[in-house]
């Protein structure tokens, strides 16, 4: 046995053997922790970690749970083992043992097994001889463990090469004879061993160069495993015997001599090629063994290529199509595994090559002329890699190679067109790419550029290849077929891409085939899908050759193949067409068009360098670009006047007439459905606009019909824009183009002819006719719209069936409206004939024909629609003016859109505008003076009433807008005068209203006749759009106060009535617009202001607006608004109706107030919901209050009466309208005495007896002063009793008798309903009948709490009467008067002496004898108002103190709470006298089985700490140091609350302590973390802090922790253990580790055989560990278990 540092002995062996024990224990984590100390513990004394191990192991995995654990072990110790140290007899007793563990099983690979090979393998290391003999022992005849033996031999070979092979001789001399018996389950296992053995080989010749291990014996060793591997094992059918084989034999080729080598080749190729039938896996193996093969057959030193090329065909045929595994798999898992093979077969094709370079060349060729693609691929993809690597001798084969390439050029495979696009950008950075040849391939890297994902479908399949001869054939080229999706077009693309672009950049040689070449590749067709990528290349050599542009013109005019500058800026014009093209395309040809303007006109380059940066900056910002909806046709329309300004510049005639054939051309360019042949047409309208030969313009016009395709809409359009083009210069010449259209579809059509043709014709034919008008000059227009109109053309277009046709004539229509409105801008006015037919046209072809043949979708319905309401628009806004039948007929075709639903947003939003625009457009041309426009007005307003009144949010929105714009659009004409033509803001149609002439409007002409205000109705208007303004939507709220100010500003500006005060009236009523006007500002700039003070802000300003009469149309008409469908409405509408009554209820005569009683009365009735029903009656209230009060209740009554004549009132859903009004009445503070007094008035009138009696009732009900008042009188003996009595009640209630409870509860509901304390009442209904845990107690002082809010005046009257409950001798009483006297005490100190007289009577019971009554008067004590606490400090904390030991628990637990109240404001002299007896108290309570007490003690000693620095700091010092082991063994309690409680305890006490490192500990990640190895390394960190700074403290600490070690709960246990090992670890005082490391080791040993707690048993596992590789505990590290003992103990066990 050996001792401690100190001399005391230390029961080591003891400890290691527990352990080693525990390595078989139930639990996971106690077998974890045990492992990892015994490793720890091995590293230190591994000769005692070997001898306890070797003890548990003689029994084996039969008698030891965990043997794979004890091996693990015991190999760590066998490596941690000394050179001196090593016992050659006990480590052959040790390899016995893992060999008798091994051979005791059949199985393989198990994990003891594998635990046992390791322990051997270790062995090895300090014998390996001992290890051979033993594993020799059993190689020798039949055994069941021969493969793990030989697996062994496998792993000593891996983990220490350069001491097996000397070895390697024994090893073969042993395994050879049994190879010829191995079953073929087990030959995996040997192959792998000769594998290993020779890696072990060829690792030791690394090490040791000139001392071969290889001698003649064993050279014939190999030699025969060799040829038995190769000729039987090879040839297996188990395919797992056949793969192991192989990698075997791949590392014996280069150990046999090369006799044997030569001689087995015609063997070993076609098992190796056999293999690539398989998997991925299996080909890599393959390839690896085959790469080993060629450099010992080819590249030996000793002599001779073994192979000739020919031999080598049938290999490199094999290897070829496995390089596709690498390409088809990149999206795969096996990924890696293919590309590690790939580089494997290009490493074969170079060992080759080095030998053959000629004969691997013409080989690689043939391959590509087969054009079998898995064969071409891999030809193509070895040529790549090698061309690099071989281009000396290969350089005399250029041409071969690059007519091979030109063979391949027309390969549609995509997976062979990758390669070879790969292959000729490396042929190009040799210099292979010269003269036509040269082009070609740059043609085909640009075909490659163009490919799209449409292309896909055009490239053909490759047929499926099968084997033949004797040519082998992989797995991948057995059933292969490349697939167009192993090499995507997109991926195709991106390689061409790049390569283009190194070739324009990187390589100089190719500038000379490029430029001018790609000026070539942008005109076919077939490139199209390249242009971005070729205009890049050529701006890359425009740059470079910058400073030699002349030349660069020479080169390119030297060609008659390049096309000429007209064609390349035609064709490059129309591919600007789309922005957001892919890789910039529109940049990149404005870019070239820069840099070939030499090419162009000379007086062409500046202007190019002006306009071209604006249009590239405009376009630049492409996520920007999306944000505008109109992006396209905004830049559609930069283009066209780009064309435009560049032809105006140049003004060359030959030039244009040679673009304009250019453009010809341009057509067979583009498909009718790509939206560029519409901008082609537009460009050429252009030019045509631009040329004065009329004949030339002729021709080409006919030339661009015939080539569109007006089928497709925006082909469609495109030719009608570019025929208005043409029509600005050339008018007559168009019109005679579309009058032979017009007259060929009179002959031509018949009744059999298509109706979709017809439409798309006859769309077209509208729309050219419309843009012709548009384009054509104003001063000759009006004949041709005449002659148009009169030939009745346009009604033949009304048949037209499909969406988009009816499109195209509604836009003819709304074009030639707008070239009217034009004209008579330019001042060439005149009056569009058959208007009202046209008008009626467009509404005809906005709707939906239900025998249509067409599927009309929706959308496109809508979209037809919004283009109808514009064209609507436009022909409303021309003369001659709107009749009324024409005007009406509109409204009623188009009102109805307002209530389209909100999606899809994009098309309604539009329409609605179109629609608001044409009713603004109708009121400015429908009337004659102000007069007829007022009636206009109003009109249209009441036809859009239901819409602003609508339920459905977007409608109201839609409404108001409406009506807004129209108020607009009214003041505008009839206030600021106006624009015959619509104009907006001053202009020189604007008729203006002379404002002097105000007094006397006879002077003024009809046609400027102002409306008067009553034309307005503006009470009727107030009372629709004023409830909008309470509206839910923030926008309607916004617009309708808008509509309110627009009213306004009109009624002001209109003549008045003879009553109106000129002076006042007018100053009033401007400060009240004003007012509006400025809650509007505030509306648009601060959306986040509270509603209804907006809405209160607007009433008070239309309630001064109002004139009477306007107020009287108001209040008549408030019925609708009250029964508004949104709620918030109903109620601003009601709020109105109060406030208008309130300012202005006295200008109301009898009748006004009965017809406004009865208006309400008709809205209390319907409204369906409560609360508006009441907000209503309140109204009616506030109506009898300020007017007249008779007349409201007699007609409140009368309604009463009739109801009960003719309804059934039981029955009424939602109640009686009329007993709610009675209700109100009743409970109104002006009307409940007058009408109590008007109800007596009238009994006597039998008209409404019946009727009275029921009000009378229901006031009664309802509650009055006269009943209320005794209840107020009497409100705190009430209370009080109610109060007391819920004790008896409630002991009543628990043993069953629940009735008592239930009255006394009714009896405080009805007190609560009389008294009108609501919150007392939910208190009551929520908790009343709950007894259990005492919730009756909380339930009184909830209550009590309740009326100290509601109620403070009475408190000091209820404390009075519940201080004397508290002598009675009831217990109920005492606890009921004590819980609400706890909750009162919180609201005394407002009445002199009445808290010094409740603490006085509360501190006289905190010794009651009941416990409630004790814990009710502490908690008392301590809610006492704060600014009175001071003054009872020290009384509360004696209370306190003694009640810390009081023999209740639950007491105990409130001291505790009440304690960490009171601290937060206590003085340092109430604390001091008793600092030191609450610490003592407040520890013994830190041991308590309830969580909450512990948390709470451990929170009150932080809380304590505070006055610890007073004059009882040294010893409050003393109890901190006493409960510090406490708190850190509860740093990790089960319970989450303690642990809290202990961190702010820690940081509490820290300052007291005075460890510097104290604090990093605290602020540390392991000190707030819940896991329990961070609270080992905390604890561990600790001790060392506690060591270093408090060593005196150890010893206390130590009793502590080692008492805690029989604490109830296991995990304190645990804690405790760890505490006292970490502590003991880091001691350097011998006396602490004389006193207690015995002590604590044996109990931890003890513990951990005992205990039937996991995390125990882990605990002292680690804690062990700790102990013995302390540095200050070092003797035993020389202890050995004594043998004698431990035998006794395993013969024992």
């Amino acid at each position: 046995m050996a001792s401690s540092s100190s001399g005391s002995p230390i029961p080591a062996p003891e400890a290691v053997q527990v352990l080693v024990s525990s390595l078989a224990d139930e639990s996971p984590m106690v077998r974890e922790a045990s492992m990892a100390s015994l490793k720890d513990i091995a590293a230190l004394n591994p000769l005692l970690v070997l001898d306890c191990c070797s003890a548990v192991s003689r029994g084996g995995r039969r008698r030891f749970g965990n043997m794979a654990g004890v091996f693990q072990v015991m190999a760590c110790a066998v490596q941690a083992l000394d050179k001196k140290d090593v016992d050659p007899p006990f480590m052959s007793k040790l390899a016995k043992i893992a060999t008798a563990e091994i051979i005791s099983s059949k199985e393989l690979n198990v994990d003891w097994q594998r635990a046992a090979s390791a322990l051997l393998v270790s062995i090895g290391s300090h014998f390996p001889d001992l290890m051979m003999e033993e594993i020799f022992i059993h190689l020798s005849g039949p055994n069941s463990a021969l493969p793990a033996m030989v697996q062994i031999l496998a792993d000593f070979a891996s983990a220490d090469a350069l001491q097996f092979t000397p070895l390697l001789k024994g090893v073969l001399s042993r395994v050879l004879p049994i190879l010829g018996n191995v079953r073929d389950i087990h030959r995996p296992i040997f192959a792998n061993a000769f594998k290993c053995w020779c890696q072990a080989v060829w690792q030791y010749n690394l090490e040791f160069p000139s001392h071969s291990p290889l001698g003649g014996s064993i050279m014939s060793f190999l030699n025969s495993a060799f040829e038995l591997l190769l000729r039987v094992w090879a040839a297996s059918r188990d395919i797992k015997v056949r793969i192991s084989s192989v990698e075997a034999l791949g590392q014996m080729v280069g150990l046999i001599t090369r006799t044997q080598l030569k001689a087995a080749l015609p063997r070993i190729v076609p098992t190796i090629l056999d293999l690539y039938k398989k998997d991925q896996d299996t080909a890599f193996l393959a390839t690896c063994s085959l790469h080993n093969l060629l450099n010992a057959t080819l590249l030996s030193e000793s002599g001779p290529p073994l192979l000739d090329f020919e031999e080598l065909t049938v290999i490199l045929s094999t290897l070829l199509p496995v390089v596709h595994i690498n390409n088809e798999n990149k999206e795969n898992s096996n990924y890696s595994v293919g590309l590690k093979t790939y580089n494997e077969v290009q490493r074969c094709f170079l060992t080759v090559g080095m030998v053959y370079p000629e004969d691997l060349f013409m080989f690689l060729l043939n391959k590509c002329r087969l054009k079998e693609e898995p064969l071409t691929f891999g030809a193509l993809c070895v040529l790549k890699h090698l061309l690099p690597r071989l281009s000396e001798a290969w350089h005399s084969k250029r041409p071969s190679l690059v007519e091979a390439v030109k063979f391949l050029l027309d390969e549609q495979n995509l997976g062979v067109r990758m390669a070879l696009s790969e292959l000729i950008v490396v042929m190009a950075s040799h210099c292979y790419l010269v003269g036509p040849s040269g082009e070609l391939f740059v043609e085909y890297l640009v075909r490659n550029c163009a490919l799209t994902d449409q292309d896909r479908s055009n490239l053909g399949m490759s047929k499926e290849v099968s084997a033949s001869g004797n040519t082998y054939v992989p797995f991948q080229y057995k059933r292969f077929e490349v697939k167009s999706e192993a090499v995507c077009t997109t991926e195709l693309r991106a390689i061409c891409e790049k390569g283009l672009l190194l070739l324009t950049i990187t390589i100089p040689e190719m500038e000379h085939i490029l430029w001018p070449f790609l000026l070539k590749m942008i005109i076919p067709r077939v490139y199209t899908g390249a242009v971005a990528t070729v205009c890049r290349c050529i701006s890359e050599l425009c740059r470079h050759r910058s400073s030699d542009s002349d030349t660069m013109l020479s080169e390119c005019k030297a060609r008659a193949d390049i096309p000429n500058p007209e064609e390349l800026f035609a064709r490059l014009l129309v591919l600007l067409h789309d922005p957001l093209a892919g890789e910039q395309l529109a940049t990149q040809i404005l870019t070239v068009l820069c840099y070939l303007a030499p090419l162009f006109p000379k007086n062409i380059n500046l202007f190019w360098q002006d306009e071209i940066p604006k249009m590239k900056a405009y376009i630049c910002d492409t996520e920007d670009l999306k944000q505008d909806p109109l992006y396209q046709e905004t830049w559609d329309d930069m283009i066209i006047d780009f064309l435009a300004e560049s032809l105006d510049v140049i003004q060359d005639t030959d030039w244009l007439i040679s673009l304009g054939n250019a453009f010809t051309k341009q057509y067979e360019l583009y498909t009718p459905d790509n939206e560029h042949s519409a901008l082609l047409h537009r460009c050429f309208g252009m030019l045509l606009q631009k040329v004065n030969d009329r004949a030339f313009v002729r021709d080409k016009i006919d030339w661009m019909y015939k080539q569109a395709n007006i089928t497709i809409p925006t082909n469609r359009l495109g030719l009608a824009k570019a025929m208005g083009l043409v029509a600005a210069s050339h008018l007559d010449t168009v019109l005679e183009k579309l009058k032979d259209i017009l007259d060929n579809i009179l002959v031509f059509f018949s009744e059999s002819f298509k109706t979709e043709e017809s439409d798309d014709i006859h769309a077209a034919l509208a729309l050219m006719y419309g843009y012709a008008a548009k384009y054509a000059p104003s001063t000759v227009i009006e004949a041709r719209i005449d002659a148009l109109v009169g030939t009745n053309m346009l009604s033949r277009l009304l048949h037209v069936r499909h969406p988009t046709a009816k499109q195209a004539v509604i836009t003819a229509i709304d074009l030639l409206g707008r070239a009217v409105i034009n004209a008579a801008e330019n001042g060439a006015s005149f009056p569009l004939k058959r208007r009202d037919q046209m008008l009626d046209y467009i509404l005809t072809l906005m709707g939906r024909d239900d025998n249509e043949g067409f599927a009309d979708s929706t959308l496109e319905l809508l979209h037809t629609q919004a283009l109808a309401l514009s064209a609507c628009t436009t022909l409303v806004s021309v003369d001659p003016k709107l009749t009324i039948e024409t005007r009406n007929h509109v409204l009623k075709a188009t009102l109805g859109f307002f209530s389209l639903p909100n999606d899809p947003s994009d098309v309604v939003d539009p329409l609605i505008d179109n629609l608001i625009t044409l009713l603004c457009a109708m009121l400015l041309t429908s009337g004659e003076d102000g007069r007829s426009r007022a009636e206009q007005l109003l009109h249209i307003l009441r036809q859009v009433d239901q819409y602003v009144s609508s339920p459905v949010d977007y409608q109201r929105r839609r409404g108001c807008l409406a009506v807004y714009e129209i108020l607009l659009k009214f003041r505008t004409v009839c206030i600021s005068g106006y624009c015959a033509l619509g104009c907006q803001g001053p202009c020189t149609h604007s008729k203006q209203i002379d404002r002097t002439l105000h007094g006397n409007f006879s002077n003024l002409p009809t046609a400027f006749v102002l409306p008067s205000r009553a034309a307005l109705c503006l009470g009727e208007r107030v009372i629709m759009y004023l409830p909008r303004c309470a509206d839910t939507n923030s926008e309607v709220r916004k617009v309708s106060a808008q509509i309110l100010d627009q009213l306004f500003s009109i009624s002001l500006s209109l003549p008045r009535s003879t009553t109106f005060n000129p002076v006042m009236d007018i100053e009033l009523s401007y400060g009240a617009l004003s007012s509006l006007e400025d809650v509007i500002a505030i509306l648009r700039s601060d959306t986040s202001i509270d509603p209804s003070e907006v809405f209160n802000r607007i009433v008070s300003s239309v309630c001064v607006l109002l004139m009477k009469d306007e107020l009287v149309a108001t209040l008549y008409g408030c019925t609708a608004a009250i029964c508004d469908k949104i709620k918030q409405s109903a109620e601003g509408a009601i709020q109105a109706v109060i406030e208008f009554v309130i300012k202005r209820g006295g200008e109301l005569s009898e009748t006004d107030v009965s017809r406004t009683t009865q208006s309400l009365l008709s809205a209390a009735v319907h409204v369906t919901e409560k609360h508006l029903r009441w907000e209503t009656l309140g109204a009616i209230s506030s109506l009898a209050e300020n007017t007249r009060t008779e007349v409201v209740f007699n007609e409140v009554l009368a309604m009463a009466g009739k109801d009960l004549v003719t309804k059934d009132i039981s029955r009424l859903r939602g109640g009686w309208p009329m007993q709610d009004a009675f209700h109100t009445f009743s409970q109104h503070v002006v009307l409940s005495s007058m009408f109590l007094e008007h109800v007596i008035c009238v009994l006597d009138q039998r008209s409404v007896l019946k009727a009275t009696i029921i009000a009378l009732t229901a006031f009664l009900r309802g509650g009055g002063k006269v009943g209320k008042k005794a209840v107020e009188n009497n409100y705190a003996s009430v209370l009080a009793e109610l109060t007391i009595q819920f004790g008896s009640c409630h002991v009543l209630a628990s043993s069953g008798q629940q009735e008592p409870l239930r009255a006394l509860l009714a009896a405080f509901q009805a007190f609560c309903e009389c008294v009108g304390d609501l919150e007392m009442g939910k208190i009551l209904a929520r908790d009343g009948e709950r007894n259990e845990n005492e919730r009756w107690i909380n339930l009184i002082g909830d209550i009590a709490g309740c009326i100290s809010v509601k109620r403070p005046k009475e408190i000091q009257n209820i404390c009075s009467i519940l201080s004397t409950s508290l002598n009675r001798h009831q217990k109920y009483r005492r606890e009921a008067a004590g819980a609400a006297l706890s909750e009162f005490v919180r609201y005394s100190g407002g009445f002199g002496s009445l808290l010094e007289q409740i603490v006085e009577v509360l501190c006289q019971h905190v010794s009651d004898e009941s416990p409630t009554v004790r814990r009710l008067c502490l908690r008392g004590l301590v809610q006492m108002p704060s600014i009175h606490i001071l003054q009872y400090t020290a009384q509360v904390l004696g209370v306190i103190l003694a009640l810390l030991g009081d023999s209740d628990e639950s007491v105990q637990l409130t001291a505790v709470s009440c304690l960490l109240m009171i601290l937060e404001t206590s003085p340092d002299d109430a604390v001091e006298p008793i600092l030191i007896n609450l610490s003592l108290r407040i520890r013994n309570l830190q041991t308590c089985m309830d969580k909450k007490m512990r948390a709470k003690a451990f929170a009150a000693f932080g809380a304590l700490s505070n006055y610890g620095v007073t004059a009882q700091h040294e010893a409050f010092l003393e109890q901190v140091h006493a409960a510090l082991p406490r708190l850190v063994l509860h740093l990790h309690d089960d319970d989450v609350s303690v642990r809290q409680a202990c961190r702010n305890t820690l940081k509490c006490i820290g300052p007291l302590l005075g460890m510097e490192g104290f604090f990093t500990l605290l602020n540390s990640h392991c000190f707030i973390s819940d896991h329990r190895s961070d609270y080992e390394d905390f604890v561990r960190d600790l001790s060392k802090q506690i060591s270093q700074h408090l060593p005196s403290r150890v010893d206390t600490y130590m009793a502590s922790a080692i008492q805690a070690l029989d604490a109830p709960w296991p995990v304190i246990q645990a804690n405790a253990i760890y505490f006292s090992s970490s502590m003991l670890s880091v001691s350097d005082d011998q006396q602490i580790l004389a006193l207690y490391y015995t002590q604590v080791f044996g109990r931890l040993v003890s513990k951990m055989s005992r205990s039937a707690d996991a995390v125990v048993r882990a605990t002292c596992s680690s804690a062990l560990g700790l102990l013995l590789k302390s540095t200050n505990l070092i003797s035993w590290k020389a202890a050995r278990l004594d043998r004698a003992d431990s035998n006794r103990r395993v013969s024992d066990s």
